[in-house]
């Protein structure tokens, strides 16, 4: 899958069934030797949109349970938020 294909999805927990933002409002973490994402890096926002600083979501590729036509749905551990 191309990044191009990611842009734009809506990432979902599906724990806590609420939506933690939309891919290119996030980070990549890649592997610098062999160009695989890693995780995602989600900014956690307050009022309007604003970002606080210093508070994120980092999210294991592997927890990624689900990449849909409209959203990446995943399973984001407790410890993770």
């Amino acid at each position: 899958m191309r990044l191009s294909e990611l842009s734009g999805k809506e990432i979902v927990d599906i724990k806590r069934a609420e939506r933690l933002g939309v891919l290119g409002q996030t980070d990549l973490e890649i592997n610098e030797t062999d160009g695989q994402i890693t995780a995602l890096i989600i900014p956690s926002m307050r009022w309007f949109g604003m970002k606080r600083q210093g508070s994120e979501i980092r999210v294991p590729w592997q927890q990624i349970q689900k990449i849909g036509s409209e959203m990446i749905i995943l399973d984001v551990p407790d410890d993770a938020i």
